[in-house]
Parts: C-alpha cells; structure tokens; sequence
C-alpha cells in the first residue's frame, strides 16, 4: 500500500488503554459485591509473575486465570468465592471507544493499520465479542509471538506484518516504556490514552 504524504507507511497501535477501555465503576462494584478492598482483582492478576507468562504464551489464558483464582483463595477465604470472583470478571470484554474506532477507519483508507498489543491467547475471542475483529490489517498478539512489548522483536514482527519499514511506521500505545522502546528500534513514536491522545498520533495522516 502506497505511503501518505507524511512518510508513514503505516500505523502499528495499542488496544488498552487507546482502543479498548476497562470500566473502573465495573471493577470497584465487582470489589463491593464480593466484600474485596479496591484493587485486589488486579494486584492478582496483573502481578509480572502471572501476567507475563500469559502475554508470551507460555501458559493459557485459561491457566492465567486458574492462577489468578489461586491467588486471591486467601483472600476471599475460600475457593469457591475465589472461583465466582474470577468468573464475574472474565465475563467482562471491556468496551470500546468508537471515536478511537473511527480514527482507526479513517487512518486504514490510507495505510495499513496492525494492532500490537501485550494479550492472551483470548484476545481474538474478545475481538470477536467486541465487533472489532475485523478492525485492523493484522494483529500482532504478543501470546502468540512468544515475547511481548517493550520486547524489540514485537516491534520488527508488526513492521514486517505492516509491510514497511520500521523508519516508516507510526507508533501509538499508552504505556511510556513503550513507546520509547519504539523510538529506539526506529520508529515515529506517540504516547496516546483514549480518543483524544490518539487524534493527536494521528493528526499528520487524518484529513
């Protein structure tokens, strides 16, 4: 596909946190019914000794679960209120944010758009669930590579899905690190949260 004006060949995007947004009323209601401090859900689950194996695809995203449940066993104090707390949170595929999904449309009639993110081997499902699936040009999933962001691997493996040259790809996540993981391995790089963050990435290749 034939590069814009700006020298962009293509955009490689984040999805948490600029695409996809996890309600925090949801999370602390979840916290309320179970009788949880604020917070406990997440220590578990996002703790890098858990998470990180899941990302990479060492381990399912049904095992990281299962890992999460045997986590928070002490304290929820007992299995089974454990099992329904991580149950009540895997029906959750969060929400998008449709003017974020519009700048992506946008963007596509020009260049080709890869989404890259950090996930499970579940993310195509909430792909799915999310009507977004078709979304994007391809789909860097970090579980299926086998090594995950700020990882210089991710970076090559999603230009070379794009098709273009790292120097000519547009980066966009919401995580510093990153983004400046990005930037080293030679692309244009933006810090991005939300619709707002990534009008702004994307303001060169809108029209």
């Amino acid at each position: 596909m034939a590069a814009s004006a700006t020298g962009i060949a293509a955009v490689l995007c984040d999805l948490d946190g600029v695409i996809r947004h996890w309600d925090r009323r949801v999370t602390e209601d979840m916290h309320r019914r179970h009788g949880l401090p604020a917070g406990t859900l997440e220590a578990a689950a996002f703790a890098p000794e858990r998470l990180l194996p899941a990302v990479t695809g060492a381990v399912r995203d049904a095992e990281w679960r299962a890992a999460v449940r045997e986590a928070l066993v002490p304290v929820c104090g007992s299995e089974e209120r454990a099992r329904v707390l991580v149950e009540d949170w895997s029906r959750h595929p969060g929400r998008v944010d449709e003017e974020s999904l519009a700048l992506i449309a946008e963007v596509r009639a020009r260049v080709p758009v890869v989404l890259v993110t950090n996930a499970t081997d579940r993310l195509e499902s909430d792909l799915s669930r999310l009507g977004i699936a078709g979304a994007f040009d391809a789909i860097a999933n970090t579980s299926r590579l086998g090594f995950a962001k700020p990882d210089a691997r991710v970076y090559a493996v999603a230009a070379a899905m794009a098709g273009a040259p790292a120097g000519r790809c547009l980066f966009v996540d919401d995580t510093p690190a990153n983004v400046a993981a990005a930037e080293a391995a030679g692309m244009h790089a933006a810090l991005a949260r939300g619709a707002a963050g990534l009008r702004t990435a994307l303001a060169p290749l809108l029209g």
